[in-house]
């Protein structure tokens, strides 16, 4: 798969090559609710810079702002106040039909649950994202359900796949793009250990060797320990950063 030639005519978004320059940058981006006494803070001044094939964990209790943080980056929310950069360029000056193609070519989205059209195989789940996104859809859906390992159950339906090999071909349709940014959230809530490895070692792989940068939100705080970068996130606002020297492999985690 590679980047199509003419992202940067209609969207000035290029995607990263790892240490050119950082892949996502916040200043002091604020997001609120309502006005008056009803008024509610999600998020409080938050800076954040994130490098190209940075893998980086968001912890936080329920209401910390983590999915609220996920969502301004990937362009579904909007900041009350503040700037987003992607590969330097501000997304909250893009019009509304800009916003939506970067979603669609330069972001990724996994969640806690597969959202897989059951009545499609596999390979037609992702194609449906392919085909969107440019041309040899099958030939590049292919290709992304064997970078996740899970290329030889191209041809079967979701209800004959495990919990695990379902949430990796949620993974690379949303990869099948080759996104700038791979957002999930809560991408093992539903899975039990096992298979919550081979889901995490799929993501692992992507900021490892293909330099996607990942981003996880989750309150499993074990998953923390494969991350290259750990963020505490409590009441709107990042209260701890954390450099992980020596990030451990998703077989060695334990819940």
């Amino acid at each position: 798969m590679s980047p199509k030639s003419d992202v940067g005519d209609a969207l000035p978004l290029q995607r990263s090559r790892g240490g050119e320059s950082s892949a996502l940058r916040l200043s002091d981006v604020g997001k609120a609710y309502g006005s008056g006494p009803t008024r509610v803070v999600a998020l409080d001044q938050v800076n954040l810079e994130v490098q190209a094939g940075e893998f980086v964990v968001l912890l936080g209790p329920s209401g910390s702002g983590k999915t609220t943080l996920l969502n301004i980056i990937g362009g579904i929310e909007q900041p009350s106040n503040g700037v987003v950069e992607i590969n330097r360029h501000d997304i909250g000056r893009l019009s509304r039909k800009l916003r939506t193609r970067y979603r669609r070519e330069h972001v990724g989205f996994v969640f806690q649950f597969f959202n897989l059209v059951p009545t499609l195989t596999a390979l037609e789940n992702v194609e449906i994202l392919a085909e969107l996104t440019g041309p040899d859809a099958q030939s590049r859906s292919r290709t992304a359900l064997e970078r996740v390992g899970v290329g030889d159950v191209a041809d079967r339906f979701p209800a004959q796949l495990s919990g695990g090999q379902q949430q990796r071909v949620a993974v690379a349709r949303a990869i099948v793009k080759q996104p700038s940014l791979l957002l999930c959230d809560e991408p093992t809530g539903s899975l039990d250990l096992v298979t919550g490895q081979q889901v995490l070692a799929a993501l692992s792989d992507l900021a490892r060797n293909a330099r996607q940068t990942v981003i996880v939100v989750t309150h499993n705080s074990e998953i923390a320990r494969m991350a290259d970068r750990v963020l505490w996130l409590h009441s709107g606002a990042i209260s701890k950063s954390e450099i992980i020297e020596n990030p451990a492999d998703a077989s060695e985690l334990d819940w």
